[in-house]
Order: structure tokens, then sequence, then C-alpha cells
């Protein structure tokens, strides 16, 4: 599993610029542009027993981060992917992560159940 890019072992900085996908060298890992890695791992990740609006706040904060960030799309892919269970990734909570996995798999689900379907017209 990958260290969190914004983990804080992990001191390298970052340019703030955004870098186009096709122009990044396609050998390094994605997390090596991420914004995050100048900042400290708590705004990310929460501490035990956090009040609500401390966690909300704390969130945004996290969120804005990822909003400037050039890899967002692969740093939310790669929380998807393994899921990651805690922590804002790619500008989502682990909440938000939840609810776009349950709709993707609503959605294979039905791509699925269209496809039987067509195939089922297709030899009638």
């Amino acid at each position: 599993m990958l260290q969190p890019p914004h983990s804080s072992l992990q001191v390298a900085a970052v340019p703030a610029q955004r870098v186009p996908v096709r122009d990044r060298d396609q050998d390094a890992p994605w997390h090596t542009e991420a914004v995050c890695r100048r900042d400290e791992a708590g705004l990310f990740f929460a501490p035990s027993k956090e009040p609500t609006a401390a966690r909300l706040s704390r969130e945004e904060a996290a969120k804005r981060v990822c909003a400037r960030c050039p890899v967002m799309v692969e740093c939310r892919e790669h929380a998807l992917l393994q899921p990651e269970p805690y922590g804002v990734w790619g500008g989502l909570t682990a909440a938000e992560r939840r609810v776009v996995l349950a709709r993707r798999r609503r959605r294979d689900v039905e791509l699925k159940q269209a496809a039987r379907a067509g195939r089922i017209a297709q030899a009638g």
C-alpha cells in the first residue's frame, strides 16, 4: 500500500502550479506532485474524539488544499481503489468516498443487467 502523500514522513516540496496529466513524467508516482505533501497530515486525518464542528472545519480546509492539487483525480482514484478507510483523499472524505463506491457498484450492476437484457432481446 502506498504511504499517504500527506504523510508527515514525506517532506518533499511540490510546485503549486497545475501540470496537465499528459505533460507529467509518466514514470514518477502521482503522489510526488501532491500539494498535500507540504501540509501537516493532521489536516487530512481526524484526531480521536474530534468535535463535529472542528472536523467539518478541518475537512473543508483539507478540501481547499486538494482543490489546488494537480494530482487530485489520481489521488481520489487511489483512495477509491484501495479503498482508503480514513482521511481526506482527492477532495473527498471517507464518507463521501463510500457514497461514490456505492454509486459505482449500483451502476456496474445496472450495466450488467442491461447487457444481459440486451443479449436476451437479441436471442429472442
